[in-house]
């Protein structure tokens, strides 16, 4: 909720208030498995809205599409509120306006980027091809490119890859070798990759970025749920979805330097999938878009369990912090809770270390950036209750929201343009075009050849003396050393030609 123009989080000692002008300075929200984070995550997000800003977030356990939903008092909440000094009866709830994205389509507006837009590097990791296998998908995306084939769905991959393969001694000498077997391996891999859905993923029309930055008549910002329950089983899937997403806002925005708020809040729940086993060039790259996307007025918060679960070079750039309770039973959470405590700027009121196992659920160490950039003081927090419901929506209220939402038809059919693939059809059809005509010219060539020969045989005189006994004998003789001088010049050719001379 807003308070005095601030996002108010949370209360402690002192109000935790995350400043609207900071919150493009990124965050992270961490914490064991049921001390709280989703609330955390819908607080800000329901604050985010309030203030006018969009707000993309990923519902990986369906209990995020409340916020469409008037929240209501309980006797936790008013509990809650009673410990924080807050008056339950001036506690205000409220709905927020919602749009359900689903990238199969079933439980929101379905969600699909073409191939090319994907790029090599992120289809190579989303198919988890080696290096070798990812150089050769990058070749035949540079063919398609320098044809002007589009590569929309997986079909134009199947297809350009195969194209590639069968023309690989044309392409050799400019992009480099196309190995049959490593296109082998990349079919075999979108294979895999259909069986997840992606083949649903991958088409037209494509997601539009602006329809994820919009707010609506009142001026409150539209909060974006992607309903990920199916996703996140296929957690490739969808670490590559979110990482495109965030590499396509990067790209497509303007500059906009340090607005005084964000123009979009990009929340990535499980965070830890974004860097579970990728190379180091693939984490240097979110390195660098976490570092640059803020001057595009984006505001990048990653929800994970533990900070380790971010590599050092990106956690240094989240500014904003929420700490939930940890669990320190073995030597190794332990050493955890000694480097998140460290993440913080001390508090002489307690021990951060002592304090990260005595939270409670609900509660939370929290630092916030101030108006000049540096890390507050770390506070311990009770976070504020939703203003709207906690937990799912109905399957009647869910469609009632997609089927009067006014983005409603802009992406629901599929549309199949002519692409990489039908220029493929037509090309081949070309060359077997061009071959039929080569063998028939082939083959005219040939009978006129042998007709020729006829007519010239039939011409010559029938007069022909007969050959005398000895003339045989001779020609017989001079035949046999003809044949034998053939087969000694043949032998030769594969090897003996030297010998014969």
């Amino acid at each position: 909720m807003l308070w005095d123009g601030k996002l108010l989080i949370g209360k402690g000692e002192n109000p935790a208030v995350l400043l609207p002008g900071m919150a493009n300075r990124h965050g992270l929200i961490c914490g064991a498995t049921g001390t709280g984070k989703t609330v955390t995550l819908k607080v800000m997000a329901e604050s985010f809205s309030a203030l006018g800003v969009p707000v993309f977030l990923a519902d990986v356990k369906d209990d995020l599409a409340g916020c469409c939903m008037t929240g209501y008092a309980t006797e936790k909440i008013d509990e809650r509120l009673r410990g924080m000094g807050m008056d339950p009866e001036e506690f205000v709830y409220r709905p927020f306006p919602v749009r359900f994205w689903d990238v199969f389509g079933q439980m929101g507006h379905p969600v699909r980027t073409t191939v090319s837009e994907m790029g090599a590097s992120l289809l190579g990791r989303l198919l988890g091809l080696t290096d070798v296998q990812t150089g050769v998908l990058t070749i035949v995306f540079r063919v398609a490119d320098d044809k002007g084939w589009l590569l929309i769905d997986l079909k134009d991959l199947r297809s350009m890859i195969s194209y590639v393969a069968d023309h690989a001694s044309e392409y050799q000498s400019v992009y480099g070798n196309v190995s049959k077997q490593s296109a082998g391996a990349i079919q075999r891999a979108l294979l895999r990759l259909e069986d997840e859905g992606g083949d649903l993923f991958f088409g037209e029309p494509d997601i539009q970025l602006e329809d994820w930055l919009q707010v609506d008549e009142k001026g409150r910002g539209i909060i974006n749920i992607l309903h990920c329950e199916r996703l996140y089983q296929s957690p490739l899937l969808y670490s590559t979805f979110l990482l495109w997403l965030l590499a396509e806002l990067f790209e497509q925005l303007p500059e906009v330097g340090d607005p005084e708020k964000p123009k979009l809040v990009f929340f990535f729940d499980e965070a830890h999938l974004l860097f579970k086993g990728a190379p180091r060039a693939l984490v240097d790259k979110v390195e660098q878009v976490v570092k640059l996307i803020r001057s595009k007025g984006v505001g990048v918060f990653f929800i994970t369990q533990q900070p380790s679960d971010i590599p050092d070079p990106v956690l240094a750039q989240l500014g904003n912090k929420v700490q939930h309770a940890l669990r320190a039973y073995t030597p190794n959470e332990q050493k955890a809770v000694r480097a998140a405590a460290q993440g913080f700027r001390p508090n002489p009121a307690f021990d951060t270390r002592e304090a990260l196992l005595d939270l409670g659920t609900g509660e939370a160490l929290v630092s916030f950036l101030d108006e000049k950039g540096r890390p507050n003081m770390v506070e311990r927090a009770t976070i504020l209750p939703p203003q709207s419901v906690i937990g799912p929506i109905d399957e009647r209220r869910r469609r009632a929201e997609i089927q009067f939402d006014e983005l409603f038809g802009k992406y629901e059919a599929s549309v199949d343009s002519d692409s990489a693939y039908e220029n493929i059809q037509v090309d081949q059809q070309a060359e077997a075009e061009a071959a039929e005509q080569a063998k028939a010219e082939a083959e005219a060539a040939r009978q006129k050849a042998k007709e020729e020969k006829t007519r010239k045989n039939s011409t010559k005189t029938s007069s022909r003396k007969k050959t005398s006994a000895g003339k045989r004998v001779a020609n017989s003789a001079l035949n046999a050393v003809g044949r034998e001088a053939g087969k000694s010049f043949y032998r030769g050719l594969f090897g003996t030609l030297k010998k014969w001379f």
